[in-house]
């Protein structure tokens, strides 16, 4: 190992607003162990979290257990210097406090999705399942994630100096584009909820429901108040007609958008899918119109359609991204 790079064991986390995933690493290039998730609203801040998954692996492990020299967290919220608030969760936490409060030598704090970003060149067949037909992937080429879940997280990834460099941002929070006049409407019938519809507003886990509810409205039927989990499981059983025309839709829309990051991007490397909603949707997300609408840019259609899109399996990537951002630190 290089002797500058930070000490082992790690502790690497992915820490969205609903779960906190943890994990370890006890040698450079081993895959991430010992992975348990936690509820975040039944810990104060991440770094109480971690202590909690520290006491219980400590108490797994016995003697063969060594406190963490270094850790990562990946978070669901805009990174700036010290005080980190997460975008859709009640923690807001200090990085140099938690680093202090959990005897660190380093604690890196990156966005979640710079750090599923960063996974996308470990990511193989198994953890990965193709949208659409296209050819392959342009080598050295800039990459593009995005993912739905409890908000829209958005990163690229960009071949740098022989390496990889993640690009963080908060693309998710752009102003979701209508295709067409039907669109227009739900965006309306939504912006009467939301004074700005963003992307997030309408792929993401709220954002499923209250695209049911602009979907009844434009339709003119009666609003129903259900989950994503029960649209989702509402549409997968059949016979669920404002179920199934509503992830439909949001599939249309998540397309559209992944088109438009693809074209901001020169995304020529591919387009993966990230987040909790679509693995969950399975074979319902490759029959939806997701891949004619990431290709239905006009005159860059062509472009596009060269562009092979993913969605990532694997519900653990990030943390394999986080490991990988330790392995670029220096002690």
């Amino acid at each position: 190992m290089n002797a500058d790079a930070l000490p082992l064991p790690w502790l690497v986390a992915d820490i969205g607003g609903t779960n906190a995933r943890f994990g370890w690493v006890s040698e450079r290039d081993a895959p991430v162990a010992q992975v348990r998730v936690l509820r975040t609203a039944e810990h104060a801040d991440p770094a109480a979290a971690a202590r909690a998954y520290l006491d219980a692996l400590a108490a797994a492990l016995g003697s063969a257990y060594a406190p963490p020299r270094a850790a990562a967290f990946a978070v669901a919220t805009s990174v700036g210097e010290d005080r980190i608030a997460l975008t859709n969760s009640a923690w807001s936490f200090s990085r140099r406090d938690a680093e202090r409060a959990l005897g660190l030598q380093r604690l890196v704090v990156l966005n979640d999705f710079e750090a599923l970003a960063l996974a996308l060149p470990l990511l193989q067949g198994p953890e990965l399942r193709a949208v659409g037909a296209a050819g392959a992937p342009a080598a050295n080429a800039a990459r593009a994630v995005i993912g739905p879940g409890t908000g829209l997280g958005v990163a690229g990834l960009l071949p740098f100096d022989g390496r990889w460099l993640a690009l963080p941002g908060e693309g998710g929070h752009a102003t979701l584009a209508a295709a067409d006049d039907f669109e227009s409407a739900l965006i309306a019938a939504a912006r009467r909820e939301h004074g700005h519809v963003s992307a997030e507003r309408l792929l993401s886990g709220a954002g499923l429901a209250l695209l049911e509810r602009a979907l009844a409205a434009v339709l003119g039927q009666a609003a129903r108040a259900r989950s994503a989990e029960q649209i989702v499981a509402a549409a997968l059983a059949g016979g669920d007609a404002l179920a199934e025309r509503s992830v439909q839709q949001f599939c249309a829309f998540l397309g559209g958008f992944a088109g438009d990051v693809a074209l901001t991007l020169g995304a020529r490397g591919g387009v993966y899918i990230g987040g909790g909603i679509v693995p969950r949707l399975g074979g319902l997300f490759e029959r939806s119109p997701f891949r004619a609408r990431f290709e239905s840019k006009g005159r860059f259609e062509a472009y596009l359609r060269a562009i092979p899109t993913w969605a990532i399996v694997d519900t653990l990537a990030a943390l394999a991204g986080a490991a990988a951002r330790l392995a670029q630190e220096r002690a």
